[in-house]
């Protein structure tokens, strides 16, 4: 349930800035006749997402047990890679996001309609889609029927819609760097297990072989229906019982994705290469954007 709640909080939350900072600057530039087309294309993306969700819910019940657990692992790496990409770029890109999108809204405003709602569809769909996938691979690894991963995600979100509402009328303020760099750090860790489970359904898929193969068993030490089994489960998609193809893929993503993530120098940070002003949050806008200093309407 907790991985469920990070992965709506922190989807969630990308959603909420990106919607506050259209509007903010919308608002402050007089524009307010632009709210309608922005919004409807939240509400597009909301819609879409959800669709997304469905399809992949109610549609896999109609394939055969193999062919449901290859859907299930091949989405799962898909997933992760989506995941671990989002992860990278927000962390690059945090500082100088507000001026990136002041930059798209004010090419929409000179297009027309049309491209307002195409502007605010894209910059939320696809924190929508990615949530949704990342959610429903990580309710099909917990195969345990119970609606605690959903209740988890929809508790995310709806802290994301809170946080972003309370940024947006000037009574929060969130350093963004330092809180994409945790929720990222913890994301590549819940990324880890949902890629491991992933591969265990393509062996249960006949894709990848060696599931008779256990890395090691601690089933009698771990009960997976003990609370600390449920919990580690839950956090983590921990397995009492992996195969050494399982472990061999959770360690070569885990060790250097973290490494990378962490690094206070390099691709991670974006440190190292000569930055412009804008690149470096120099000015007074773009500090304003890795404080999270709220706008006012």
């Amino acid at each position: 349930m907790f991985s469920n709640y990070l992965i709506g909080l922190r989807e969630g939350l990308e959603a909420s800035l990106v919607v506050c900072i259209l509007i903010a600057y919308l608002v402050k530039t007089g524009r307010r006749d632009a709210l309608k087309p922005v919004w409807a294309g939240v509400a597009v993306a909301v819609l879409i997402a959800m669709g997304f969700g469905f399809v992949l819910e109610f549609g896999s019940q109609e394939l055969t047990f193999k062919a449901q657990e290859a859907l299930g692992g091949s989405l799962s790496i898909v997933a992760v890679a989506l995941v671990t990409w989002m992860v990278f770029w927000m962390r690059r890109t945090a500082r100088h996001l507000k001026a990136e999108l002041h930059g798209k809204l004010d090419a929409a405003l000179a297009m027309g309609t049309g491209a307002l709602v195409a502007t605010a569809f894209l910059a939320v769909g696809r924190e929508g889609l990615e949530t949704a996938l990342f959610v429903w691979t990580s309710v099909h690894a917990a195969g345990d029927g119970t609606p605690r991963p959903l209740i988890g995600a929809a508790l995310g979100l709806a802290t994301a819609v809170l946080l972003g509402w309370l940024f947006y009328r000037g009574a929060l303020r969130i350093n963004l760097a330092k809180f994409f760099t945790w929720t990222g750090g913890m994301l590549v860790v819940v990324a880890a297990g949902v890629l491991a489970y992933g591969v265990h359904d393509l062996q249960e898929a006949d894709w990848v072989p060696g599931l008779t193969e256990k890395a090691f068993d601690v089933s009698d030490t771990i009960p997976p229906d003990s609370w600390y089994g449920t919990l580690l489960k839950g956090v983590f998609n921990f397995q009492p019982d992996p195969t050494v193809v399982q472990v061999t893929v959770w360690l070569l993503y885990l060790i250097p994705t973290l490494a990378l993530f962490l690094a206070p120098v390099g691709f991670a940070s974006g440190k190292g290469r000569v930055k412009s002003p804008d690149e470096q949050g120099t000015q007074p806008e773009d500090r304003s954007s890795e404080q999270a200093q709220a706008p006012k309407a």
